[in-house]
């Protein structure tokens, strides 16, 4: 078994076998909501200095409920809805996958730099769309990228769409994860 630094590190080079590998682990899913917590403190840290401390948590909190939104729809659309013949995933599957695919949002702490902080963040979210299509495709056993890749956009769609009225509902400032 791979420490849970090294899994980080080969979730973030977008190593494929890393996200076969915990796709099989069960015992991997403390490790996965490890990575979604940890990279949402970073994204809170990178963003200081406009949330402030109370920002740190709310963040973290509101992409521990995103991850758990996204994995079950991602599993509900890339298995009822798109499925290729050979898919066969159960939730779990999926949230260890896309919570390792949280990994290269730890470079979020670098936004907390005066001038960096909008070009971390977006690359940063480039590289985590890329190793979640990466954990999407793992996951669901799919051979087409582009099938993963409709998948994650259809789940982002309506994840941002609940995200919204769930705080428009409870009178937040709604803010994809």
């Amino acid at each position: 078994m791979s420490s849970f630094k090294d899994r980080i590190i080969r979730a973030a080079k977008l190593d494929v076998n890393l996200y076969e590998e915990v796709e099989a682990d069960k015992g991997a899913m403390v490790q996965a909501m490890g990575v979604v917590v940890i990279s949402s403190i970073a994204a809170g840290i990178g963003v200081t200095g406009i949330g402030g401390l109370g920002g740190i948590l709310m963040g973290t909190i509101t992409a521990l409920i995103g991850w758990y939104i996204w994995a079950y729809l991602t599993y509900f659309i890339g298995t009822k809805i798109l499925p290729e013949p050979q898919t066969k995933a159960d939730h779990g599957e999926l949230l260890r996958t896309i919570g390792f695919s949280s990994s290269p949002g730890l470079i979020r702490v670098f936004g907390i730099i005066p001038g960096l902080g909008k070009v971390v963040f977006l690359v940063a979210s480039i590289w985590m769309l890329v190793a979640m299509v990466i954990a999407v495709r793992q996951a669901l056993d799919y051979n087409s990228t582009l099938r993963a890749v409709g998948v994650c956009v259809i789940g982002w769609i309506i994840q941002t769409v609940v995200l919204v009225l769930l705080f428009s509902i409870l009178g937040g400032d709604a803010k994809p994860v």
